[in-house]
């Protein structure tokens, strides 16, 4: 207890006011998982040992090439966000719960919520959900809620990680029909949508990085009343159709290229857009603009239907903290960039990608989804590596490169294969030495 900044003689005060002793309030933990005998810590540290311990354990981490990807990227973050980002004021605010205190934090929400809007072509926004995962969970979830069934249609290629979060979220309460897919795609004839049916669910660019035709799907979708929900990478609408443009009813996004650091896995950010019907069944939070009587701008706090402010019945949603820090992060890097700087990135990316694909076929490497005459992936793509993908990636720590992921961990039948992603940070020349690398 030494961590509660209070003296014994505080604490034993404490105690006898509420009339329990320690091992009392602790009594609803059973006693096979409480533990009995003392931490194994190392003796307590100075403040200049520990920054020097700190500095030790910093080092051992090596700053890697990174060709991997999966939902996470490395993409050049401009210095200004960064700068901006750090002022106490944005820095050290956490979830305000009476916000409406802070004009500030209402107004960095109702900009991000704007933004996202204009690069999505969606009618509303909130103000960010957990990451990517969560965010596609939760509208599966506002989906169910808005159609009243209990049957969803979902692609095999979505994220495989976001597809364990769904049969997470859904509990096998829910009637789940996997798509199949055909040469890299989700195969459009491989379903059927009927009057059960609450939406069909798709990722564009898909796990493997290919370009799904999207309309297909949400016109067999809006043929039976059902929902089209999409999973997009916001780098890609720099030069790939909206969300709105193609009439999804729900569109989310993991937000970590939007100027966040890959920092290890998180914190990141869950984009949450939806057409204006779906308003008042949104989880998460929603600012709003108005106007005071005395005709002064303002920002309220326009919804919030979490579990800890309405009835836990009536609650969208019990996702507990809205990601502020990271989608300000975001609302600055699209401040920064603008329209042109994210095709430009978007641009980039794509050309060096298919540079790198290239290269790969011309030195005889197979790229079972990208084929000579078939090129439509962004980012990311598939190849064999017949030495085996480990031995891959093994060879490319060695050189200090993430080579890609092993896309053997999530099916057999990509045995030795590798999903590799590109971004513009990569020059001619580490595209080059990965080529070495693999041909190893």
């Amino acid at each position: 207890m030494k961590f509660i900044p209070v003296t014994e003689s505080e604490r034993n005060e404490m105690l006898k006011v509420i009339g329990k002793g320690i091992e009392e309030l602790f009594s609803a933990i059973p006693d096979n998982l409480r533990l009995r005998s003392s931490l194994n810590l190392p003796p307590s540290l100075s403040e200049l040992e520990a920054r020097e311990k700190a500095v030790k354990l910093e080092k051992v981490n090596k700053e890697l090439v990174c060709f991997a990807g999966g939902g996470v990227y490395d993409h050049y973050i401009p210095s200004v966000v960064e700068h901006i980002i750090r002022r106490p004021e944005f820095y050290t605010a956490y979830t305000p719960y009476q916000a409406e205190v802070s004009q500030g934090t209402l107004q960095a929400m109702f900009e991000y919520q704007s933004m996202i809007c204009e690069l999505t072509g969606m009618d509303i926004s909130n103000a960010s959900i957990y990451d990517g995962a969560t965010a596609l969970a939760e509208g599966i979830y506002m989906a169910i809620g808005a159609t009243k069934r209990e049957k969803l249609i979902l692609s095999e290629g979505i994220n495989p990680r976001y597809l364990e979060v769904i049969k997470t979220y859904l509990a096998k309460r829910y009637q789940i029909e996997m798509i199949p897919l055909k040469e890299g795609v989700t195969n459009p004839k491989g379903f059927e949508v009927d009057d059960k049916t609450v939406g069909v669910v798709i990722q564009h660019p898909n796990y493997l990085g290919n370009l799904e035709e999207v309309s297909t799907f949400v016109e067999k979708a809006h043929a039976k009343d059902a929902l089209a929900i999409m999973s997009f990478d916001p780098i890609s609408l720099g030069i790939l159709k909206t969300p709105g443009e193609l009439d999804v009813d729900i569109a989310t996004a993991e937000g970590q290229s939007l100027g966040l650091p890959m920092s290890l896995g998180g914190p990141h950010l869950g984009i949450f857009t939806a057409k204006k019907k779906f308003v008042r069944k949104m989880p998460g939070r929603i600012s709003g603009k108005t106007i005071d009587h005395e005709g002064r701008i303002g920002y309220v706090m326009a919804l919030q239907t979490r579990e800890q402010h309405i009835r836990r019945a009536s609650a969208t949603s019990n996702i507990c903290t809205n990601q502020q820090l990271c989608a300000l992060t975001a609302a600055l890097y699209l401040t920064a960039l603008g329209g042109e700087g994210i095709r430009e990135v978007a641009s980039q990316t794509t050309q060096k990608a298919h540079y790198l694909a290239e290269r790969l076929e011309n030195a005889g490497f197979e790229l079972p989804y990208n084929k000579k005459g078939r090129k439509s992936f962004f980012r990311e793509f598939v190849v064999e590596v017949p030495s085996g993908a480990n031995r891959a990636i093994e060879l490319g720590l060695k050189e200090g490169y993430l080579v890609g992921i092993n896309l053997t961990d999530f099916k057999d039948e990509w045995k030795n294969h590798l999903l590799i992603s590109v971004t513009e940070k990569r020059p001619k020349e580490e595209m080059d030495h990965l080529l070495e690398i693999l041909s190893m």
